[in-house]
C-alpha cells in the first residue's frame, strides 16, 4: 500500500513515516508539507491512500481533498487532524474524504483505517459521527420509503454503512461485483449524494 502523508509539521511527518514503514503492507511513503505539494506528487505517481492534515499553509487539507478527488475520483483520502471542527468535517466529507480521524488516536487505529479505506470502506471515529449525521439533518428517517429503495438496494446501503467493500457485499448477498457497482450507482442517484462515503452517512442517519 503506497501512502501519501500530507502534514505541515515535520515531526509528525517523520513520526508517521517511521510507523508506516514498520508495516509489511506499506510499500512506499511520500511526504508533503501542504496540499499544493501533495498535488504535485500525485501528478508524478498516484498513491493508494492519502493521509491528510487540515490546517496547512498554501493549500489546506479540505481544498487539497477537493482537488485530488476531482483528478483521481477513486483515490481515498483520510483526514488526520488535531481539530474536531464541524465545518472542517462537513467540508472534507462533502468533497469526498473517506475518513476523518483525530491525532489522539492510537497508531494502530490510523493504520487500520488506511487499510479499510483502501478496501472501499468509510471510517469515522465515534466522536466525529455526530457532525456527519448533522450533514443529513433534514433527511427522512426511513430511507427505504422516502427514497423509494428496493429491498435489495436497502441491503446494499446497509452493508455500505457497515463498512463492507463491494467484494464483501457481493459475497454477502450472492451477487457479482459488477452488479454491486450498479446498485451503488443507483443509490448515488436516488439519494442524490456524490460518493460512497455519503451513502455511508445516509445509512448512519437512518439508524439514529
Amino acid at each position: 500500500m503506497k501512502v501519501l502523508l500530507v502534514d505541515d509539521d515535520a515531526l509528525i511527518r517523520e513520526s508517521m513515516q517511521i510507523l508506516l514503514d514498520l508495516e509489511e503492507d506499506v510499500e512506499t511513503v511520500w511526504a508533503a508539507a501542504d496540499g499544493r505539494e501533495a498535488l504535485a506528487l500525485c501528478a508524478e505517481a498516484v498513491p493508494d491512500v492519502v493521509l491528510m492534515d487540515v490546517r496547512m499553509p498554501h493549500m489546506d487539507g479540505v481544498e487539497a481533498t477537493k482537488r485530488l478527488k476531482e483528478l483521481y475520483p477513486d483515490l481515498p483520502v483520510v483526514i488526520l487532524t488535531t481539530f474536531k471542527d464541524d465545518a472542517y468535517i462537513r467540508e472534507a466529507v462533502r468533497h469526498g474524504a473517506a475518513g476523518y480521524l483525530l491525532k489522539n488516536q492510537p497508531s494502530e487505529t490510523i493504520i487500520n483505517t488506511l487499510r479499510a479505506v483502501r478496501r472501499g470502506q468509510a471510517v469515522f471515529q465515534q466522536d466525529v459521527a455526530q457532525s456527519l449525521w448533522q450533514m443529513l439533518g433534514d433527511a427522512p428517517a426511513d430511507c427505504q420509503e422516502a427514497w423509494e429503495l428496493t429491498e435489495r438496494e436497502t441491503d446494499v446501503l446497509r452493508l455500505i454503512g457497515e463498512g463492507y467493500s463491494n467484494r464483501e457485499i457481493a459475497a454477502s448477498l450472492f451477487l457479482s461485483e459488477g452488479t454491486v457497482r450498479n446498485y451503488v450507482t443507483v443509490l448515488l442517484d436516488k439519494l442524490q449524494v456524490r460518493d460512497r462515503t455519503q451513502l455511508a452517512i445516509a445509512y448512519l442517519k437512518r439508524q439514529r
